[in-house]
């Protein structure tokens, strides 16, 4: 069975997305509580990009024109916060949460070079 390009990328983005709303939303409402420093605000966005990563995959699979440019948005969006974590909340940050965002940005790397080729396989 052949997997199409497009469809990976689909499917990397829907996993990344579920992972981010199930791990986050357990810790906003209290179920998990993680035994390191939680940044609130942090656990908020990635609820956020999780549910945005969920409708980008949709949008993957429909080859819809905007997936290369919602792709680069995730990478840049998850690296401007990676950038924050380090710096400005260095002394806050668990280094899970750096490892967790860098997870993030290496799929969402994968996922934009997987649309890129799909994209110049259709021209």
């Amino acid at each position: 069975m052949k997997f199409s390009k497009h469809k990976i990328a689909a499917a990397l983005a829907l996993f990344i997305g579920v992972m981010s709303v199930i791990a986050g939303s357990s810790v906003l409402l209290g179920i998990s509580t993680p035994d390191y420093n939680v940044l609130e605000w942090l656990v908020g966005y990635n609820v956020l990009t999780g549910i945005l990563a969920m409708v980008v995959s949709v949008l993957i699979w429909k080859k819809h024109f905007l997936v290369i440019g919602a792709s680069a948005f995730m990478v840049a969006a998850h690296g401007s916060v990676l950038i924050l974590l380090a710096t400005v909340f260095s002394d806050l940050a668990a280094m899970e949460s750096m490892k967790a965002m860098t997870f993030r940005i290496a799929i969402w790397i994968v996922i934009l070079i997987l649309n890129f080729k799909t994209s110049k396989n259709e021209d």
